[in-house]
């Protein structure tokens, strides 16, 4: 079996990479029967020269490998016939845009694993970058308070070396009196908390969050059963709500009254309630007025959200009344940070604790005869067909959907 890491060809550019060259050298070592190579990129955020010193062989053309792994979709012209993938391919949702990769990949013959679909027998995700969206989204939305507030100036984290740099300047700022409320309990509301954290804000039960003032900044993190509840007035279930959660609504509100600052690192499913509309946030006592939001779906479950944001300019506005986009620090506006590629500004961090995850889930399911059945439950296509798992995606392909 022949490995290698593909170079990244997606513009805007990505630096990250599944091995470090220090994981990618423990990988080999653990498994010498493998074969391991490198293409040669002049972006990512690991020199060639670094995996050479650690005796890979760097080459323009690894087409002899079996298994090439990248972290962004691979352009269609770039696609290697017979080959075995991994990547996010941006496609188990039907995105639009990627329905020509989708189409290409099984015209080519192409075996694909997306990381999204790389899960344990319950269905949770094995690896991910959430951990750093959540770090740099919360970090960010720090900086977007500082900026509107003139209160500091953090500088932004693609110009920091790594998450040590990002606390050290997380160290020097001085936070007002605000309530800061963060969705969700998996790896991107993890990543927010350790930020939290480490700014030492006191965490509050949403009991008290819901009705006390504070003389200091607080936070309450709050899970899916905290910000919906059932229709019918019982009480709810966090495992029913996963499988269908149309007997139930919002139950954002009361916080919204409290919240300052709304840190957005919840998973959305599909057909759940939306936390807050448009007309929620028009109420006058809506009174968040800053959202970092991780999640980023655009024009869904956070109203402000009208799109995804860029590292390069990274705010903008909200204006509840008239439903439109204004300048991020435009009076009675809801400032938004919704970056949706947060962890490309940490790439060295982010792609170390990437290859952590691949080396332990991944890896070993090509030399114990995938024991665990982690690459069939990630295959999404085989033979030039969808595999069983994924054949829902049949009517996105056909242009049907």
């Amino acid at each position: 079996m022949k490995f290698a890491i593909i170079k990244e060809r997606k513009n805007p550019p990505d630096r990250r990479v599944v091995f470090s060259p220090e994981k990618f050298a423990e990988t080999k070592a653990k498994f010498p029967q493998g074969e391991f190579k490198v293409e040669a990129s002049n972006i990512r955020v690991f020199p060639d020269n670094q995996y050479k010193n650690k005796g890979f062989e760097v080459l323009s053309d690894v087409s002899d490998c079996n298994v090439l792994i990248g972290v962004k979709e691979v352009p269609i012209e770039n696609l290697i016939p017979n080959k075995k993938y991994f990547f996010f391919s941006h496609t188990i949702k039907k995105q639009p845009y990627n329905r020509k990769l989708l189409q290409a990949i099984l015209d080519k013959n192409i075996e694909l694993y997306d990381h999204e679909t790389i899960v344990n027998k319950e269905g949770f995700r094995l690896i991910g970058f959430g951990r750093y969206a959540g770090l740099v989204g919360a970090y960010n939305g720090f900086r977007a308070l500082g900026l509107r507030d003139n209160l500091f100036n953090l500088p932004k984290v693609e110009t920091l070396a790594d998450l040590d740099a990002v606390k050290a300047e997380l160290d020097k700022i001085k936070l007002p009196n605000i309530k800061i409320l963060l969705s969700g309990t998996g790896k991107v509301a993890h990543g927010a908390k350790e930020i939290l954290d480490h700014l030492k804000i006191k965490q509050v039960s949403d009991a008290l969050y819901l009705t006390s003032k504070f003389t200091e900044p607080v936070y309450c993190l709050v899970d899916v059963m905290e910000y919906s509840k059932r229709k019918d007035g019982k009480v709810g279930d966090k495992w029913e709500f996963y499988k269908d959660p149309t007997g139930y609504e919002s139950n954002f509100m009361p916080y919204a009254k409290e919240a300052d600052f709304f840190i957005a690192g919840h998973f959305y499913g599909n057909n759940a309630p939306y936390l807050f509309t448009r007309e929620d946030a028009k109420h006058p006592d809506f009174n968040i007025n800053l959202v970092a939001d991780i999640s980023c779906d655009v024009d869904g479950p956070v109203a402000s959200t009208l799109r995804a944001s860029t590292i390069a300019e990274p705010f903008y506005g909200y204006d509840p009344q008239t439903e439109s986009e204004v300048t991020f620090n435009s009076p009675n506006a809801i400032t938004v940070m919704a970056v949706d590629n947060l962890p490309c500004e940490l790439p060295k961090d982010a792609s170390e604790g990437f290859g952590n995850m691949f080396l332990e889930h991944v890896i070993p399911a090509f030399f114990n005869n995938d024991a665990d059945g982690v690459l069939k439950r990630a295959k999404i296509t085989e033979n030039g067909k969808l595999t069983e798992r994924f054949v829902y995606l049949q009517g996105y392909v056909d242009g049907l959907e």
